[in-house]
Parts: structure tokens; sequence; C-alpha cells
């Protein structure tokens, strides 16, 4: 049986009619592990297959799983060597619910060390490669899970993302990847960056397997009072309503991206007025001031977070940590400091409150705004070297949403002329999710998101990179 590139969708129908068990399903992405992960590096950590009773929406269905979630039993690293031999006595909520729904964990997926980067190159287990080109980066910090659906050596994949590390990576490797409002999915259990910012969310090859694995993860978790109680939506019954949305443009998105990338955006605009939407010109604020705020923010954030990993309690000490940790402490250190707490902190945080209401603003006038994800496709291995603030500057698009809190989702519109996916994303309103998803299943179905999931899946077939026949 010919298994490449079905969705968990399809998947659950052939589980549900016994043509493949479920450990058959495990063994094949397993094996396709196997075959193709020397060359990608996209787990860090793989299991082997043990029976679950629950059954729920995910029912047999396997997953990788971003190593910065906790899973008892199985060891958990954040991709960091002060982690090398941590393992959990608990399962973080994000898995515990994958369980309670009937679902297997593959693995524990590849990432930047702490979170800390955009292209999965600050790994202390070495970078991950991109599928489209292994001589380029996935994006990150989630770029081990995006690759891992990209390459099908799992159908969908757990990231989390604090400034883009869902949205940017799946626009690298041409896949679907939602972030969630922030508080829609319990943050309990993660290895945290950036707490006011972290949202976990799922990485995938269409948008209903996305609207699927949101409305397990979703909802109240006591156990995080960050979580919000605000009720779950029916995200599959929302996702397929007919509707027609006004769709917001803001030229601040358009400023200093690459010109193959606003092509295909202006392509994608051309679909939505084709179909019925009416696209409207906002001006929101730019998003160069989100860089600045973001990056105050989320180090001080990782000062904090990363105190308790002293080697006393577990892990290893502290002559462990990479640059990049080190570098991120000192400067969150420095700015939460005596003498600069007001000038850089509690000023970051004023602007970030004029970003919220500025969403709040144009949200009165559109349903959902329209961008790109990222200002260039995925670049070569290595290029991060060349600057400071390489994350910062690569989600660039991506940080007025995360440091306002707001859904968004990235969908693949095309190539440039690299023949590199390029990522068209969709912000909403605070817990719209339902919202996002519906336009992207209408695009989805109009285009096939211009045949870049298609092309993805055949460069990484069986037969790629060694010729011969299914793996199972």
């Amino acid at each position: 049986m010919n298994l490449l590139g079905k969705t968990i969708t399809q998947l659950k129908l052939l589980l549900e009619k016994k043509e493949v068990s479920a450990e058959e399903l495990f063994s094949y992405f397993s094996k396709r592990t196997e075959s193709f992960d020397s060359e990608l590096n996209c787990y860090l950590t793989t299991v082997p297959f043990e029976k679950n009773e629950s059954e729920g929406l995910l029912t047999g269905i396997p997953l990788a799983v971003k190593d910065n979630f906790c899973t008892n039993g199985v060891r958990t690293t954040a991709s960091a060597k002060v982690l090398d031999q941590f393992v959990p006595p608990y399962d973080a909520t994000v898995i515990s619910k994958l369980k309670s729904a009937g679902a297997h964990i593959l693995g524990k997926t590849n990432m930047d060390a702490w979170a800390h980067g955009s292209s999965t190159e600050t790994s202390d287990y070495g970078p991950t490669h991109n599928p489209w080109d292994t001589t380029r980066a996935p994006g990150g910090s989630s770029g081990g899970s995006a690759a891992a659906v990209s390459a099908y050596l799992s159908p969908a994949a757990i990231g989390s993302e604090t400034a883009g590390s869902i949205r940017q990576p799946a626009s690298w490797t041409g896949v679907v990847g939602l972030k969630p409002t922030y508080g829609r999915v319990s943050r309990y259990g993660v290895i945290a960056m950036g707490s006011s910012l972290d949202c976990p969310g799922p990485l995938t090859l269409n948008t209903e397997d996305s609207a699927l694995i949101l409305q397990v993860l979703a909802g109240k978790d006591p156990q995080d009072a960050t979580s919000s109680e605000v009720p779950v939506d029916n995200y599959i019954q929302a996702m397929k309503q007919p509707r027609k949305m006004v769709i917001g443009v803001a030229d601040e998105y358009f400023e200093g991206i690459d010109e193959g990338v606003k092509e295909r955006i202006m392509s994608a605009l051309k679909v939505f007025e084709s179909q019925g939407h009416t696209i409207k010109k906002v001006k929101l604020i730019s998003p160069k001031y989100a860089i600045s705020v973001y990056t105050i923010l989320q180090r001080a954030e990782v000062s904090s977070n990363l105190a308790r990993y002293d080697g006393i309690r577990y892990g290893n000490d502290r002559t462990f940590f990479g640059t990049e940790a080190k570098r991120r402490t000192m400067l969150g250190t420095y700015t939460l400091s005596y003498g600069y707490y007001d000038a850089f902190y509690k000023k970051a945080q004023k602007v970030r409150t004029m970003i919220i209401e500025d969403f709040k603003r144009v949200f009165q006038e559109v349903d959902v705004i329209a961008a790109p994800t990222t200002p260039i496709t995925a670049l070569k291995l290595g290029e991060f070297e060349k600057y400071p603030f390489f994350g910062e500057m690569m989600d660039v698009l991506n940080e007025p949403g995360a440091v306002s809190g707001i859904p968004a989702i990235n969908v693949p519109c095309g190539f440039d002329t690299n023949n590199l996916p390029v990522g068209l994303q969709f912000m909403g309103n605070y817990f719209e999710e339902g919202t996002l998803l519906n336009l992207s299943y209408q695009f989805e179905k109009e285009t096939e998101f211009f045949g870049v999931i298609k092309e993805g899946l055949a460069r990484y077939s069986n037969r790629h990179p060694r010729e011969g026949g299914d793996p199972v």
C-alpha cells in the first residue's frame, strides 16, 4: 500500500477500515526515518511503538514532537547539552492530550537550542537540513518538526512559537503551520523560552489536519494559569462554513521583502478576489518596531527562565550553555538590571501595548490580515552566523503577531525563482482560529497551495535519495 503523503484524515480512514494497523503505520514512518534522517537530522530521539488504548480524534496516528515538550520516560533536551540526559517524570499537557486522543509519539525533533534561533543551527546536536535543498536551513526554532512533515517522516508534528518558530519554518519547508492565540493551548510542561510569548501549535500537510490537532490541544488547563477559559470552537465545522471575508493588506508588511516573495503573495491575493473576498488596504505599525520590543522582552524572560539550569537539581552545569544562550542571558539580565529597567523593559511593554491596540483597531475593519510570512525564502546553512540578530530579521513579519498574542497561520503559496517554497500568512483576531482555518481551507481547495505540498512530497518520495520501493 502506498501511504506516501496521506494526511491524518486519510490515514484515519484507513485505520477505521482496518486496511492498516496502528503498529504498521508507526513502522512505516519509523522506516522512512531510518532511510532519510541521516541526511536531514530531524529527530534527536526516536521511540519504539507502544500500545495506546485511548480512543479519540487521533486514534492510531503517529506524530513527531519538538524536543522542548516534556515526555514521561523519554529524553527531552531542548537541543541543549545542558539537558543531554534529562528524562522527565511527567508529560506536558500537550503530550497527555495527544495520547488521550489516541496518538502515538514517533520521537522528539531537533530545534534551536532552548528555541533560541530561526534556523535550527544553534542546536547542540547539529543543524537540521531543509528537504527542499539540504544545503539550506529549514528555519526555526521548530525546524526539525517542519522538515519531518515536509519529508513525510511524520504525517504531522507539534512545534512551538515565540516569535515565528512555527510559521517561519513552515514557510521555508512548504507546509502549513498554525500559531494559536496565546493561552489557547497549555504551556504546562513546555521548556520555557519567553513565558509571555510561547505558543504550542501544529505543523501539517493540509488545513484540516491543523484544525483536527488544534481541536485536541485547545482548552483551559488547570496546571497553566495563562491558559484561557474562552470556549473552544468546533474548528472542523468553522473551517468548512461558506464565508466571504474582508482581508486586510498593509503596505508596512511589504517593505524590504524579496521581489519573488512579493509576486507570489500578490498572486494569492488575486485568488481571494476571484473567490469574492474583499481586499482592503489597512495601515499598521511597521513590523520593524516589534523587533526591538521582542528582543528586549524575550531576552529578559530568557534570563529568568534559564536561571533554573544550574546543574544542581538536574542537567549539566552552566559550562554546557552555548554561545546564543549566554548572549541572550546577558542581554536579558542587563535590561532588567537597576537603572535600565525603566529605560528598556518598561518602555518595551508600553510599545507592546501599542501594537496590541493597533491590531484591535484594524480588526474592527477586517476579518483577517494577509501578509508574507518571511521576507525571503530559505537561506543557505551558515548564513545565520553573519547576523547577531538573525532570528529577529527572519521573523520580522511574525513578531508583531507574536508580541500581541493573536493567532496566525502560514500556508504555502508557490515558489520563488530558486524553486523554494514561499509562505503566505493570515493573522486573525484573538481566538479566531476558526476564521484563519476557514480562509486557509478555501485557499487550499482553490489552489492546492500551487502544488507546493505535492512537489515537496515528490522530492522526498520513497525513491529519493535511494532507489527502491516503499520502506514498509
